[in-house]
């Protein structure tokens, strides 16, 4: 009973519903949601605070706009007490017609009741009634021979009243299944394709379609959701239809109601041949569309499909119904997530760094972005040139940077950004160029603007030794990964020095800088947390991993290095993005 009223708070959006049985002298409340205490702890309202009654006592719906206005209503003291202002109630009956209480929707605003509102309240009134139908028979059931006598007179009822075939009294289980399946399946949805999957295996029991398609809007046309996992070559052929189009899909959408075919000549003498010819390829023979209402918009339509003539009677359609609801929130969670992981996605890769062209290393930058779309992170690289000395001259030294920026969301993306800019700046206006001259103007600069950064990063500086051909490596480490450094003997070695990472909280910090010489043939490798801190993995494990794979392939140029590592971190997928950047300096005579 309270998924029942947590459909009704979701499909109407509204703050507060409730399943409602009239006795002689209070209102039990088997369902709600949204209700204040101590009328939430006692699941009962007296008489006084029951506009249901009057539903109960005309036998027919009520829909109240603003109560306070309202003759009939305005001195009830539900106004005041459970802040009632509109009010929605549907009659909810047993088997012989007696009306038992009622579903209803409350507002505390002022609104009109929309006829879409109502139908889908009638929708859930009957669903709900189908299963109070059901307890009642149970708690009535003494024997083996009352509950089939009982059974039998409950089928025939629901039969004559509702013309439903009599199946549909044993299926009332496979519905209610249906509906808590959707519940708690689509809740843990993350994408479209994620949506689709779930759908195919959603529908179960008594009357399984054959077929469940996803139809998602788009600007005046419909986007058929493929199945990910099972090719239906028909189905490829109509990947998207114009809103015009006459097909039962496009028409619920343009009327935006739910549209029933119940088999072949119906379609075939109200939809166009296109629509015929793929529904024979198909194989379906009676049709239903929902529309998928979000919160603001109709974001697409549901297609429930049989291969044979299917009678879809009054408790399986507002189950169906009440499903497409949680497909909806679904499908509207998913466009969420996709539109903002886009343009994160965008944000973050037009931030990254383009390599710069040097005569005199070979460097190459690999990014990944997590498996799990939503996990978008601060996770960057840059490389560039200092200004050349004398002025005219060649281009300086060789400035490398690998971040992370603590955060998997946009936030820390556009965060990301920031540091990374003014991690550039501090640099260049702080000759000789020191690293960790620019790590402290940069701790400096968080601790006094409005800039909420934290993180971990190593900031380098590469220098070519007069002469040559070896170099002199300066990097300070900000809590990051240890770098790897691997010479031309094949020896790897974890530049280990480091501080403390960089946050605001912590105030400016007096950064150290560690140099070390690099023979000319080494090969550097640094890293974010993503590469080495994986699901079901040791990170002290993983990095001895890693040490050994760059101590056999890091003698290959940069980019095919880069290739065996990401071949290496394959598997179910990185849980954070992944940054790597090799630099790698060449051996005498190719400088």
């Amino acid at each position: 009973m309270d998924r029942f009223a947590r459909l009704v708070s979701r499909l109407l959006r509204v703050p507060v519903a409730f399943v409602s049985l009239v006795e002689a002298d209070r209102q039990v409340l088997p369902g709600m949601i949204g209700l204040p205490e101590p009328w939430a702890r006692r699941r009962e309202l007296p008489l006084s605070h029951s506009l249901c009654r009057y539903v109960v006592a005309s036998g027919q719906r009520l829909a109240v706009s603003d109560a306070r206005s309202d003759e009939r209503f305005r001195t009830s003291p539900s106004l005041a007490d459970l802040g009632v202002v509109a009010y929605a109630g549907i009659p909810l009956t047993d088997a012989g017609g007696l009306v038992l209480g009622s579903l209803c929707a409350v507002d505390h605003e002022p609104r009109t009741w929309a006829d879409g509102e109502l139908s889908d309240l009638e929708d859930l009134a009957a669903a709900c009634s189908a299963e109070l139908r059901l307890r009642i028979l149970s708690a009535q059931s003494r024997s083996a021979q009352q509950v089939l006598e009982t059974a039998r007179a409950a089928a025939e009822s629901a039969r004559s009243d509702a013309q439903r075939p009599e199946h549909e009294a044993q299926a009332g289980m496979d519905h209610a299944e249906l509906l808590l399946r959707a519940s708690e399946e689509l809740a843990q949805t993350s994408g479209l394709e994620d949506v689709r999957r779930r759908l195919r295996d959603l529908f179960v029991g008594v009357g399984k379609p054959s077929y469940v398609g996803l139809l998602v809007a788009g600007k005046d046309e419909l986007h058929r959701i493929a199945d990910p996992d099972i090719a239906h070559s028909v189905e490829q052929e109509v990947l998207t239809l114009p809103v015009d189009a006459a097909f039962p899909s496009t028409r619920a959408m343009r009327e935006r109601r739910a549209v029933f075919v119940p088999d072949r000549e119906a379609l075939v003498a109200g939809y166009a041949p296109e629509a015929v010819g793929f529904s024979d390829r198909m194989g379906f023979t009676t049709v239903l569309c929902l529309p998928l209402w979000g919160s603001r918009a109709l974001l697409g339509v549901l297609a429930v499909c049989w291969a044979k003539r299917h009678e879809v009677g009054v408790t399986e359609r507002a189950t169906l119904t009440a499903a497409s609801g949680y497909v909806a929130q679904a499908v509207e969670r998913a466009l969420y997530l996709d539109e903002r992981i886009s343009v994160a996605r965008q944000l973050q890769e037009a931030m990254l760094t383009d390599l710069p062209l040097a005569d005199h290393v070979e460097i190459s930058a690999l990014y990944e972005p997590a498996a799990d779309g939503e996990m978008i992170g601060g996770d960057w690289y840059d490389a560039y040139h200092l200004p050349p000395d004398p002025p005219g001259g060649e281009p300086g030294a060789l400035m490398i940077t690998v971040g992370d920026i603590t955060g998997h969301d946009m936030h820390a993306a556009t965060i990301m950004g920031q540091v990374r800019s003014m991690l550039r700046q501090a640099t260049l206006d702080h000759p000789p160029y020191s690293p960790a001259a620019a790590l402290t103007a940069l701790d400096t600069a968080c601790a006094v603007l409005p800039v909420e950064a934290s993180g971990t990063l190593v900031h380098a500086r590469l220098d070519l030794v007069d002469g040559g051909p070896d170099w002199t490596l300066t990097w300070s480490n900000a809590g990051h990964p240890p770098p790897l450094l691997r010479t031309p003997d094949g020896h790897v070695s974890l530049l280990v020095e480091h501080d403390v990472l960089f946050h605001r909280g912590l105030g400016p910090f007096l950064r150290t800088e560690t140099r070390r010489d690099v023979p000319a043939g080494s090969t550097l490798l640094l890293y974010t947390d993503g590469l080495i801190e994986r699901r079901g993995h040791d990170i002290g494990t993983s990095i001895a991993q890693l040490v050994a794979l760059l101590a056999r392939h890091g003698d290959r140029p940069p980019a095919r290095l880069l290739r065996r590592i990401s071949d290496w971190a394959k598997g179910p997928g990185p849980g954070d993005d992944v940054v790597v950047l090799a630099v790698r300096v060449p051996r005498p005579g190719r400088l």
